[in-house]
């Protein structure tokens, strides 16, 4: 049975006392970030390379090179590019951990493809939103909240899913829910999307926009109603919101009937 965690799974008093690394101030670092901070944990912030210092500085936070960071942080949360974090973890973050720190991924590939292995003496986790980061900060601040997967990669403490769970809630995921996956389901199910839902769709938007040009439809009222004018969009939030086939019941009838005649 799927396991989704809420609000109450969530207890912010077991980070209090730990000090939260963020490694990386990219588009998901930085709300991560600002996000812990404003929950009111302690939070530092590795800086990898051509990161601005003068950003994290206007945001209030403090930082330091990730070694430092490494060495001074019970929780470290590893947000810097799935192509460079191997050797970010290994040169620079992996000398410096100790029994009892928590490494924290928001994406699962590195741990389930074995780019990297942590020691058996940490706990490794997955707080993982399924939303860009954009909207991780404009979703907390405006009290709303997004989805994300959790997960359990290696519980050396015993108590990885109080921290877990904590880092969740304070990034303002619970609220939506979480739900628990493996970190193999994770790294795959992302996998999936981007190599076969998101290529289908370009596919299919590219494929449809050619075909209308070349019948005569002018280029602007073709992108109109493919993508431009948000109409899409807007039938994908309604889906997201309510269901499919809510989403299909706002349709027109003729709509409606041009959908089911060609599902198949």
């Amino acid at each position: 049975m799927t396991v989704i965690y809420y609000e109450e799974d969530g207890d912010l008093e077991v980070l209090r006392k730990k000090l939260i690394g963020v490694i990386g101030y990219g588009s998901l670092g930085r709300p991560i970030a600002l996000n812990l901070r404003d929950s009111g944990m302690r939070v530092q912030v590795g800086l990898h390379r051509n990161e601005s210092s003068a950003i994290v500085e206007a945001d209030g936070l403090t930082h330091d090179s990730i070694p430092i960071v490494a060495r001074t942080s019970s929780v470290l949360l590893l947000l810097v590019p799935d192509e460079v974090m191997p050797q970010v973890y290994l040169e620079q973050i992996a000398p410096y951990l100790t029994r009892g720190d928590t490494l924290i991924f928001a994406s699962a590939y590195n741990v389930a493809f074995g780019y990297i292995e942590p020691p058996p003496f940490v706990d490794v986790g997955l707080v993982a939103p399924r939303t860009i980061g954009a909207a991780v900060r404009a979703k907390y601040l405006s009290g709303e909240s997004f989805y994300s997967f959790v997960a359990a990669g290696q519980d050396a403490s015993g108590t990885l899913w109080d921290t877990v769970l904590g880092l969740a809630k304070a990034i303002g995921s619970l609220q939506a829910g979480a739900v628990e996956v493996t970190m193999e389901q994770e790294a795959q199910l992302d996998l999936f999307i981007q190599q076969a839902i998101l290529p289908a769709f370009h596919h299919v938007m590219t494929t449809a926009a050619k075909l209308l040009v070349n019948q005569g439809y002018p280029p602007e009222a073709a992108m109109m109603e493919l993508y431009i004018s948000g109409e899409l969009n807007d039938y994908l939030e309604r889906a997201a919101t309510n269901g499919l086939l809510h989403a299909l019941r706002l349709s027109s009838l003729t709509g409606q009937f041009g959908i089911f005649s060609r599902l198949d």
